[in-house]
């Protein structure tokens, strides 16, 4: 799980780790002015026996009326138990949870566990659940099911995969979502699971189902350079001020590609960092989108490892 961290944040707000039992429990803060962290220590002496003792611990000494973002660590031993507990306490809490604005489910660093291994499960009942929802991100694709649904005030999804499962990338395309405005795929390879193909993104690409979108993260892909061709003509370019193709295996094809096709000089950003772009190339589209002022971030170059006479690319996070 390279680049994986902990949130530090969380729609605006700092991470504060809510006390293990067995811990002193300090002044907490007020509910509305934090990201509440939630996590079981499967191997902790203290712990909670499951998610739904934690929950239970967490409710009685915070209001939830005020908690405005919430962040799902590990809910016990993940790879043995998905995330359905976790979905199926908040949405059982929704007439409690009146002002929550954010949800992360799957808060997990390596040492925790791979992210291949965090299962997940149908996460669209909180959306449903939650009217109020403003952001949504999900770690883990193993498992990982969203049906399309409609969000009339979503405006931030993001789905952070060694491997995210076609259907899911099918389902995220069909949902109606008018307030989107930020979405970040990180599509993976599909060893983990991530069977996605650019027929699978074309409703996204073709603009217009997401009126709000600005920005649009197609990440950590194995096929890079074939969405890299895909979005190079793609219509919902036109109305981004932000794209990311990064943490995949873009090479000079990909990144030509994006030179030849509409002009990328509206966009305020264009985040390419993790590439295997060659230095000429990488020049090249410096020349060409820089002096327009867009910001390009070519950081982190890669050279390919040679194995059986065949060179290999690496995407940022699969395992």
């Amino acid at each position: 799980m390279t680049d994986i961290e902990h949130l530090k944040e969380l729609h605006g707000l700092p991470a504060f780790e809510f006390p293990a039992p067995g811990e002193a429990m300090p002044e907490l803060p007020a509910p509305d002015t934090v990201a509440w962290r939630l996590a079981l220590d499967p191997y902790g002496d203290t712990s909670d026996p499951d998610f739904a003792g934690c929950w239970e611990r967490f409710a009685a000494v915070v209001d939830l009326t005020g908690v405005r973002a919430l962040i799902i660590g590990p809910w016990g031993e993940v790879y043995d138990n998905d995330s359905g507990d976790v979905v199926e306490q908040l949405v059982a809490a929704r007439d409690r949870l009146t002002g929550l604005q954010a949800v992360f489910i799957g808060d997990l660093e390596m040492e925790e566990a791979e992210i291949s291994w965090i299962e997940q499960s149908d996460v669209t009942p909180l959306l449903t659940a939650f009217p109020g929802l403003r952001e949504f991100g999900v770690r883990g694709g193993t498992g990982l099911r969203f049906p399309p649904v409609r969000h009339e005030g979503l405006r931030t999804l993001v789905f952070q995969t060694g491997g995210l499962p076609a259907q899911v990338v099918r389902g995220v395309a069909a949902s109606e979502l008018p307030a989107l405005e930020h979405l970040e795929l990180w599509l993976g390879v599909e060893s983990y699971g991530g069977d996605a193909t650019v027929d699978d993104l074309a409703p996204i690409l073709a603009g217009g189902r997401f009126p709000a979108l600005r920005h649009l993260a197609l990440r950590n892909s194995e096929i890079q350079d074939e969405i890299a061709a895909a979005v190079a003509s793609a219509p919902v370019v036109a109305q981004v001020t932000s794209l990311d193709l990064s943490l995949g295996v873009l090479t000079d094809d990909g990144a030509a590609a994006l030179l030849t096709g509409q002009p990328l000089i509206h966009l305020d950003r264009l985040d390419l960092h993790h590439h295997f772009v060659s230095e000429a190339v990488v020049q090249r589209v410096r020349e060409t989108l820089e002096p327009a002022g867009v910001k390009v971030d070519l950081s982190d170059p890669c050279e390919p490892w040679e194995s059986d006479g065949r060179s290999h690319r690496f995407t940022s996070v699969s395992e």
